[in-house]
């Protein structure tokens, strides 16, 4: 423990990289991230798809970047566990942008991020998505910051096998500062062991999204690090559409079938999130 708040926070995220697996689940505004909390997960990410939902727009930086980290901020003030932010892109046409925009989410008390390798016209080559990792990593230095490096290869690659150019921008980017490595889109289980073990540092898979693996066999896979995206807002924005067409259509209740009752939901959120946290 160094005393300071934010960067035992940041150790305690970095330390769960060197262990044998775990889910960090995504929230979209302070009342998810509190329940999430409160569940006892050991860390929390944000989910940029959630977050825009919430907000009625699309996903795809289609908030701007105040508003992303005044939602961030509202997330990291409601729970007592390190907060990882999912900043897209990082919300900038140039290295030293991405690099301000990662200096101001530590500012608002993330302890680590989610940057894309990924624009409007596709993957950024290999030495500019090299580039903005760096000034990110300059931005938050190694030990106070978790910077997770995603790469689209698999959505945005132009046909092949995108195994290769994976592993080579998995390396790049490690060499860049990265802590961890995002590949999402992988859906076979061969192609993911086989990731795990090529890349020189923990792999982060995302469940949920185009797949359907469980984490427990994503860790037998290699797997350190499994997120949810946008999955969980996904689940609750369909509970809403379903009540929603019940009501319209039936007028029954049965969708509060399993629902929280209004005082268990006053009695969680009554809870001080900082009570069993230094």
């Amino acid at each position: 423990m160094t005393g300071d708040p934010l960067t035992d926070k940041a150790a305690a995220l970095l330390a769960l990289h060197a262990g044998p697996g775990f889910v960090l689940p995504n929230a979209w505004d302070a009342g998810s991230a509190r329940i999430l909390e409160q569940v006892g997960f050991p860390a929390i990410a944000t989910t940029s798809a959630g977050i825009a939902w919430s907000f009625g727009i699309p996903d795809g930086e289609g908030l701007d970047r105040d508003t992303m980290l005044e939602q961030v901020g509202r997330i990291v003030a409601a729970v007592g566990v390190p907060v990882t932010a999912d900043l897209e892109a990082g919300y900038g046409h140039t290295a030293d942008e991405v690099g301000r925009t990662v200096g101001l989410a530590a500012e608002v008390g993330a302890v680590g991020c989610n940057l894309e390798d990924v624009g409007p016209e596709g993957l950024f080559p290999v030495d500019v998505a090299v580039e903005r990792l760096a000034a990110a990593r300059a931005a938050a230095p190694r030990g106070g910051f978790v910077l997770n490096a995603r790469t689209d290869t698999y959505f945005a690659a132009a046909g092949g096998d995108p195994f290769a150019e994976t592993v080579d921008r998995a390396v790049r980017y490690l060499e860049a500062g990265a802590d961890c490595v995002f590949v999402p889109g992988v859906v076979e289980e061969d192609t993911i062991r086989r990731l795990a073990e090529a890349v020189p540092g923990p792999l982060n898979i995302v469940a949920g999204l185009s797949n359907l693996v469980d984490a427990r066999t994503l860790f037998s896979l290699g797997v350190t690090r499994v997120s949810l995206g946008g999955s969980i807002a996904r689940a609750a924005l369909a509970l809403v559409e379903r009540a929603g067409h019940e009501l319209l259509e039936s007028g029954t209740l049965g969708f509060l079938d399993g629902a929280l009752r209004y005082a268990e939901v006053q009695r969680r959120f009554a809870t001080d999130p900082f009570v069993n946290h230094g």
